[in-house]
């Protein structure tokens, strides 16, 4: 008797539905699994069967072909062991007809009871928009699979639970919850922009960076507070949207790295790898594509300290997502495209021994090892970082100063605005871009207006400083967020100005 149940696949950040077809027939007793299996898949035979026995129902001597099409696509995951216990049961008569709009999710243990299974939110996405009803899967998954509405989420405990169900529609409750209840979780974070003493000019960067998500470099000696100026970016970015949430909750679900108590991203990503980070973990990569670092950092804040020792490669791989905000990653079996639309923020030391340029410690480092360190960062990925910020050595008397910094909080909100500001300009173009980093050249010549003292500026820095036409517009999009936390719609000489000092140490 051939049984058929649903059950479906993670290609990329998406998903593909995936048909189980289990043919229990006389033969000699064996289970085979079609359907390009890895080995993750193969395995699920033998907890499928402990499974079964555990609920009580004896195997027979029966020969069992679990057949997973489309037949050529790679299955991989244990995802599917739910659905192909189903289908045997159904293939033996334990059960009826299994709805076809029904889709099956999650990984068997021995006992019988369901694991979490990474993947749930865009396995979810795609039985809604596909039209399925319902949605058996790990109890334990129930709250990231209920951020979706519109479908209903069947929180199974046990195969013996779920058997039930299918012989009687009784035992099992769908669950319900919504993620806009979720998005009001307080912000909490250990680093404050108040506890940076001094380096207002810094901050004042960094508030820039925030406001236009613009990438912004720090250079300076050890101990001036890079590292934690860094940390604090994301305190002073705005609030997720539940619709950045759910796009980012997608992607750290297909990676395996949303913890079934966190059904929903309600705070950016704040990524700092190693300096020795491969450059597949950095932009994603393997035999089938994950996604790496850049996109794990998607619409928050990737952090590279000591960013001159980074692999040339690795580096380099930053170039084009930098400039498109996503990552094509190819492969014999296909290409994939993940996001990666993310502030850098790079710390760097502006000599091997780091006191290049500091007025209280010598620099022991000879020019040629000065220059050939700062030549680890090729020039066109410095055009690609707006803001190239020096951070100083801090005072003696700013460190012992009482009086409290301005907190991160005061500053979020100023961001808030100019980011408000920055999407009402775009909807008047129907533009997708929401701050100003993302805008195209068509839309900057629409929303980047100079008034006379601007343009004269602006075209005396690119004659004086030979600008490249990216440095061009990268001026214009940092003077467009000044001019946005100043309140004003026309940038004026002050906001390039400031833009253009920025600039100054790249050139």
């Amino acid at each position: 008797m051939i049984a058929k149940v649903s059950s479906c696949a993670v290609v990329g950040l998406g998903a593909q539905p995936i048909e189980v077809e289990a043919d229990v027939a006389n033969g000699l007793p064996k289970m085979i699994v079609v359907g390009l299996p890895d080995t993750a898949v193969q395995e699920s035979k033998e907890r499928v069967k402990s499974a079964i026995k555990s609920a009580g129902i004896p195997l027979p001597s029966k020969r069992i072909i679990i057949n997973l099409a489309p037949a050529d696509l790679r299955k991989e995951g244990p995802a599917y062991d739910l659905a192909i216990g189903v289908g045997i049961l159904g293939g033996l008569g334990i059960i009826g007809d299994v709805d076809p709009k029904w889709i099956f999710l999650g990984e068997l243990a021995l006992s019988g009871e369901l694991r979490h299974t990474t993947g749930i939110l865009p396995m979810v996405i795609m039985a809604k928009e596909l039209g399925y009803e319902k949605v058996f899967l790990p109890k334990i998954d129930a709250n990231e699979a209920a951020l979706i509405d519109g479908i209903q989420i069947m929180p199974v405990e046990t195969l013996t639970q779920l058997i039930e169900y299918l012989q009687t529609q009784t035992g099992i409750e769908p669950f319900a919850t919504h993620g806009a209840d979720l998005m009001r979780k307080p912000r909490e974070s250990l680093y404050d922009l108040s506890f940076v003493k001094g380096q207002e000019h810094v901050k004042r960067a960094l508030e820039i960076a925030a406001a236009g998500g613009h990438n912004i470099l720090l250079s300076g000696p050890p101990g001036s507070g890079k590292t934690l100026l860094a940390r604090t970016v994301p305190t002073i970015l705005p609030n997720f949207t539940l619709e950045e949430a759910l796009e980012v909750t997608k992607i750290y679900s297909v990676s395996g790295l949303l913890p079934p108590e966190q059904p929903l991203m309600v705070e950016r990503p704040f990524r700092s790898p190693h300096h020795t980070t491969s450059r597949n973990a950095l932009v994603g990569g393997g035999g089938w594509p994950k996604p790496g670092e850049i996109s794990l950092a998607h619409r928050g804040v990737l952090f590279l300290d000591e960013f001159p020792e980074f692999p040339s490669q690795s580096l380099e791989a930053l170039r084009q997502p930098l400039e498109d905000g996503v990552v094509t990653i190819s492969r014999v079996m296909g290409s994939l495209t993940f996001p990666a639309q993310f502030i850098l923020v790079a710390a760097m030391n502006p000599c091997p021994c780091g006191y290049a340029g500091d007025l209280e410690k010598e620099c022991t480092c000879s020019p040629f090892a000065i220059e050939r360190y700062q030549k680890k960062i090729s020039g066109p990925l410095m055009d690609r970082i707006d803001l190239h910020v020096e951070v100083p050595r801090v005072k003696y008397e700013k460190l012992i100063e009482p009086l409290p910094a301005e907190k991160s909080e005061d500053v979020r909100l100023r961001v808030q605005q100019a980011r408000e500001m920055q999407l009402a300009r775009f909807a008047t173009l129907n533009s997708k871009s929401i701050c100003n980093s993302d805008m195209m050249p068509k839309e900057m010549r629409e929303l980047c207006v100079l008034d006379e003292g601007g343009q004269d500026l602006l075209k005396l820095a690119v004659r004086q400083f030979f600008l490249s036409g990216r440095a061009y517009h990268r001026i214009l999009k940092v003077a467009r967020t000044i001019a946005d936390l100043s309140g004003v719609e026309q940038i004026g000489s002050q906001h390039v100005a400031e833009a253009i000092q920025y600039r100054f140490r790249a050139e």
